[in-house]
């Protein structure tokens, strides 16, 4: 197991590459390219600037997160073939600085939702919150108006500026769009990348739906063990594999979520952990980690993986914002920390026996 830590890159992230070194255990960063829209090719400058950036802090860039898909390779459009053969040039260039795991979704349109980004607890600290009802009776760009009410301006990945500026048309796209055919266009994708993944040593690793259900009347795909069995078998290549977010999975309470990680172990390649507190009426909030705070029990998490073979990348997920810290929502520096260490001992207490 290699513990890592999300960095979003230069001028996009307070938190520093000399910052993240000097957490205990934390051997790299996962990165991404934020001003890259979906559908264009990485430009191969970009990429070896911001691999010698995180080499020079004395850190590895082995996990990239994330690499987005265009809606039309979602959506099974025209346009999906040139798409597709951008994400895999793409995918070329980032092995050439040794890339091993690429994270990615599936999710139509957006990639989360929150209705609350820095929700007050009563510790002091601020946190992420979900609201269902709000979520259900609320639109995309009313969300989306309120995040940058909230977070002033920062752009948060899921809601970059591209997609907000069509995301009326993009949605209306998806009403053609059956549940099934969208399992089909998910199968098409993986049939085109997946032997470029082998060629390439790259392990595809796709996140969960965040929240795990339907909302704004789009489909869904990862959200539940059997939809975790179906994506696997849509294409048998062992670089087809997962993000284990227990997050994600860990907002819907039916989710046995150690028993998934047991089960779906071997493949795992890249774990986000963090803990949530289940409320009344599918209401959630991003807790701390220890299972004092929150409704996950992310020792039997982690535990279920090792005991199963698991031997990939982790990476604490959303933190609190504590000490009076401001930064983008979920993505402080000091509870993340905490987050990881927390982690780590829990890893070395299990090796140890």
């Amino acid at each position: 197991m290699q513990l890592v830590f999300r960095w979003f890159g230069e001028g996009h992230d307070p938190v520093t590459l000399e910052h993240i070194h000097q957490i205990p255990c934390v051997e790299g960063v996962v990165c991404t390219l934020m001003d890259m829209p979906a559908g264009e090719v990485w430009p191969e400058e970009a990429i070896q600037k911001m691999y010698d950036q995180v080499v020079a802090a004395g850190l590895t860039m082995d996990v990239i997160e994330s690499v987005n898909i265009h809606e039309d390779i979602k959506l099974g459009a025209p346009g999906r073939d040139e798409k597709i053969a951008n994400y895999i040039e793409t995918m070329k260039r980032l092995s050439k600085v040794g890339v091993k795991v690429i994270c990615y979704n599936f999710m139509p349109v957006l990639d989360w939702a929150r209705s609350h980004l820095y929700h007050p607890l009563p510790d002091g600290s601020e946190t992420m919150f979900f609201s269902k009802e709000f979520i259900l009776e609320t639109s995309p760009e009313a969300l989306a108006k309120r995040y940058a009410e909230q977070c002033g301006g920062i752009s948060l990945p899921g809601w970059e500026p591209e997609r907000l500026a069509h995301i009326k048309d993009t949605i209306a796209a998806y009403e053609n769009v059956s549940q099934e055919q969208y399992w089909e266009n998910t199968k098409y994708f993986l049939d085109a990348i997946m032997p470029w993944a082998e060629k390439l040593d790259i392990k595809m690793a796709i996140h969960p739906d965040d929240p795990p259900f339907p909302i704004f009347g789009l489909p869904r795909l990862i959200n539940n063990r059997e939809n975790i069995q179906r994506f696997l078998n849509l294409n048998t290549s062992p670089n087809n594999g997962l993000t284990f977010c227990t997050g994600s999975l860990g907002a819907d309470p039916d989710n046995d979520v150690p028993a998934l990680a047991a089960e779906f172990a071997s493949r795992v390649y890249f774990a986000h952990i963090r803990n949530l507190k289940h409320l009344n009426g599918g209401d959630f909030f991003e807790s701390a980690h220890p299972k004092a705070y929150g409704s996950l029990d992310l020792y039997a998490i982690l535990k279920a993986l090792r005991d199963n073979g698991f031997d990939g990348y982790v990476r604490p997920d959303h933190g609190r914002m504590i000490w009076g810290e401001k930064g983008r929502p979920g993505y402080g520096l000091y509870d993340r920390a905490l987050g990881i260490t927390y982690i780590a001992g829990i890893w070395e207490a299990l090796e140890r026996g």
